[in-house]
């Protein structure tokens, strides 16, 4: 009996450990890498000036690239998995070993998480690391929150981009509404609620249907709490929007599998 159940979670890391090693041949990582040093290193030449504005906008900047930075690396990974392994033809042999498509769709996910997760370690690291030795402070709790909750968004969109990849037929159509997907959710879906309010009828609930189905991924930016030194949120509130972002993303990979199962593989 355990030997049934380790089996799948093998599979599962083993196409994990796969897409990770995609990133570092795509030399993905050392791109991140170069970024994070000179943003970091930029932040620290700012302080110079001994302004604390200054540091204050700085951090706002960098915490920004990192953003945008990460959620580029995390759409364009995610879209290209399941495309690239049918135009290689390397799917036919992975279904056959044999491996279901949910655990295909399973492992791509893991891997472009955890992938993303490493980039992650990466810019935090240089960031707390320089604007420490500047400010000679590290609020760790709140460095880790903002980490972890960055994290879980990134679990939600690249869930999405592979729902969009087993609907979307290219990957460059796929990363660009997703992108755009993404960007409208950060921007503006946190004000939908509020749009809803002020229009009547048929308009008014169609809109609050879209607030209440969308995944708020602008709940889990909080960068202001780093960049203006606040102290960190209460850990019910950080567990509970782990919770809905982890079930979020579950509900997403369920219809990317759901779709897939069906879907024919022939080209």
């Amino acid at each position: 009996m355990p030997a049934k159940i380790d089996r799948p979670m093998n599979k599962t890391f083993a196409l994990a450990g796969v897409v990770i090693k995609e990133m570092y041949r795509r030399k993905d990582f050392y791109v991140l890498f170069v970024m994070t040093a000179m943003l970091t290193l930029l932040l620290g030449a700012m302080r110079f000036f001994d302004d604390d504005r200054i540091v204050r906008y700085l951090k706002e900047i960098c915490l920004l690239m990192i953003w945008v930075s990460t959620l580029v690396i995390a759409v364009t990974m995610a879209a290209r998995q399941l495309p690239a392994e049918r135009e290689s033809r390397t799917i036919f042999p992975l279904l056959a070993k044999p491996v279901g498509r949910g655990e295909l769709i399973v492992g791509k996910f893991a891997g472009c998480w955890l992938a993303c997760g490493i980039a992650l370690l990466v810019f935090y690291f240089f960031f707390g690391t320089l604007s420490a030795s500047r400010e000679h402070t590290l609020p760790l709790a709140t460095y880790f929150q903002a980490l972890w909750l960055h994290w879980i968004c990134l679990g939600m969109v690249v869930a999405l981009v592979l729902l969009g990849s087993v609907v979307f037929t290219a990957p460059s159509s796929n990363a660009t509404i997703c992108f755009i997907c993404v960007l409208g959710i950060l921007f503006a879906g946190g004000h939908l609620n509020r749009v809803a309010i002020q229009m009547k009828g048929l308009g008014g609930a169609i809109v609050y249907a879209i607030y209440y189905m969308i995944p708020h991924l602008e709940w889990y930016d909080v960068r202001d709490l780093v960049v203006h030194d606040w102290g960190r949120i209460s850990w019910l509130v950080c567990g509970g929007a782990t919770l809905y972002g982890l079930l979020y993303a579950g509900i997403l990979l369920g219809c990317a599998w759901a779709i897939f199962r069906r879907k024919s593989l022939t080209l």
